[in-house]
């Protein structure tokens, strides 16, 4: 959408985003359209206007703890508008927003805390507190209600909004540490706001729209793609405070929803608590992001919703979009191609560009790349290039197009003597399976091969399968040397906060296990490469 048709309507241009503080579109907007309604929750909305002059008031209350620029203020809220306020107070002030998610323990919080030298936090009111000694001076502000409340009583606001240069950083959003202890990705005024852009522009999101707020907004997807992309274009944010499929559909259908973002597991639980429902007539655009979309759920939505899946790629670190699907411009298997502004390529062993339909580790150059990690030197230089190349660990392919091929993880591809196993092949032929609900390969050490391939399988309600008759489905399927030796089922997968699967947390089961559990035992060298 061009900043033209904005002005048509009376909204502000989007030409704020990215050229300065990633608060002043909501200024705009307020100035522009303040009875406009920018969120809804629980059956009540706020206009923009107020929004606005709540998070004047909540910068206010920030300022009275001393909050200034370049401090760093936690946020730790669920999908309530309150956070909106808090976010946009912590940026008018030029202080630095660290996400939080509410659901981790004092100790899993009490880390960021330190680690980023918060001075104040914004915590939801169940969330745990941090514990004594832990993240020693930081002043806790507790939130009791969705629209902010109480806690902004006494405080009076203006519609000032520091200067920044657009390199300072807005977020430091905490990685999911499956190297080690969480890294914090300093995104900035820039990143955030040219990346929200480029969304924008990609999925033609206008004044008209209704986004469903389910992804989590203490993650860069779910502020970039869902609350920032809608204040800067005078949409309108239905927030769900926790993923519920049951409720997700039932606010697409009272709230006339006509985008829905999310992980594959949200868009999974959409399509099957709307199966009895049939299509979903307000909806024009579903895109899947944060893990791989198995075609099979693509298939599955598209079938109960109506509206075909546009999946898309992207990191923590990359603000988050990287590539995208275009309605209307999609290929199978495709994470689309690169945003407005991104470059991306495959590289080898040697950091060398591959030729196209060659498999390598993705990397991404572009206004999305983070400064860095927060104070972090030597894993910012081993994560981006003196090129200004961000080296994803995401192992993929492009075509001759430029069309994006994601095959899985550099740390998760399985080496079974010497040959090549990448983990999303074998899930996207598990999830053909009609007893299959959800699948995760990983390696399993073996003495002889260095690795197998092992399989942990959740199986869908009501169905039944044996290990062994995966085991037989998937050696119908693929190569000898790629199908699981070792196959099990789990009640459920272990999942992050946004709904990722947690590959490191999948271990086989022990050998002294019960037998419907136990994984398979294989014939050595039965199929070797």
């Amino acid at each position: 959408m061009t900043s033209s048709s904005h002005e048509a309507k009376g909204l502000p241009p989007s030409s704020h985003l990215g050229g300065g503080n990633l608060a002043l579109p909501l200024r705009a907007a307020a100035a522009s359209h303040p009875d406009r309604a920018a969120i809804t929750h629980g059956g009540e909305a706020a206009t923009v206007g107020e929004l606005e002059a709540r998070s004047a008031r909540a910068a206010a209350l920030l300022a009275a703890r001393g909050v200034g620029r370049g401090d760093r203020v936690a946020i730790q809220l669920p999908n309530v508008p309150a956070f909106a306020d808090f976010y946009f107070a912590v940026l008018r002030l030029g202080a630095v927003v660290v996400p939080v998610n509410p659901l981790l323990r004092a100790a899993e919080s009490a880390y960021t805390l330190e680690d980023a030298e918060a001075r104040v936090l914004i915590a939801w009111h169940a969330a745990e507190a941090p514990e004594p000694g832990a993240a020693a001076g930081v002043d806790v502000i507790r939130v009791e209600e969705p629209f902010g409340g109480a806690v902004l009583d006494g405080f009076e606001g203006d519609d000032a909004v520091v200067e920044v240069d657009p390199e300072e950083t807005a977020v430091i959003l905490y990685t999911s540490g499956t190297t080690g202890r969480p890294k914090g990705a300093e995104l900035t005024h820039r990143n955030l706001g040219l990346n929200t852009r480029a969304v924008i522009g990609a999925l033609a999101i206008g004044p008209d729209d209704v986004l469903l707020g389910t992804l989590p907004l203490y993650h860069s997807f779910g502020q970039t793609c869902t609350l920032n992309a809608s204040i800067a274009v005078g949409a309108r944010l239905a927030l769900l405070a926790r993923f519920d499929a049951a409720a997700a559909v039932g606010l697409v259908a009272d709230e006339g929803v006509t985008i829905l973002m999310g992980v594959p597991t949200m868009l999974a639980g959409i399509a099957a608590a709307a199966a009895d429902r049939g299509p979903l007539p307000s909806l024009r655009i579903a895109a899947s992001g944060g893990a791989p979309l198995p075609r099979e759920q693509a298939e599955t939505f598209e079938r109960v919703t109506g509206v075909a899946v546009l999946d898309t790629w992207g990191l923590s670190e990359t603000s988050p979009a990287a590539t995208l699907n275009r309605p209307g411009e999609t290929r199978v298997g495709s994470v689309g191609r690169p945003i407005d502004g991104v470059e991306v390529r495959a590289v080898g062993d040697d950091g060398e560009a591959l030729p196209a339909g060659e498999t390598g580790q993705l990397a991404i150059r572009g206004h999305n790349v983070m400064k860095g990690y927060w104070r972090r030197p030597d894993a910012t230089a081993a994560a981006i290039t003196p090129e200004g190349w961000f080296l994803t660990g995401d192992l993929g392919r492009l075509d001759e197009d430029g069309y994006v091929y994601v095959v899985g993880r550099l740390k998760d591809m399985i080496i079974r003597g010497g040959m090549n196993i990448y983990p999303r092949e074998i899930e996207e032929v598990l999830h053909r399976h009609p007893a299959v609900s959800e699948v995760a390969v990983v390696g399993v050490p073996d003495e002889r091969l260095g690795e197998e391939v092992g399989a942990a399988v959740v199986l869908a309600p009501g169905a039944s399968a044996a290990p062994a008759e995966l085991r037989e489905w998937l050696k119908q399927r693929v190569a000898p040397f790629k199908y699981a030796r070792h196959v099990w089922t789990l009640d459920e997968l272990p999942k992050g906060p946004t709904g990722k699967i947690l590959k490191r947390e999948i271990h086989p089961p022990a050998a002294d296990t019960d037998d419907a559990c136990r994984p398979l035992g294989d014939k050595r060298g039965e199929g070797a490469g």
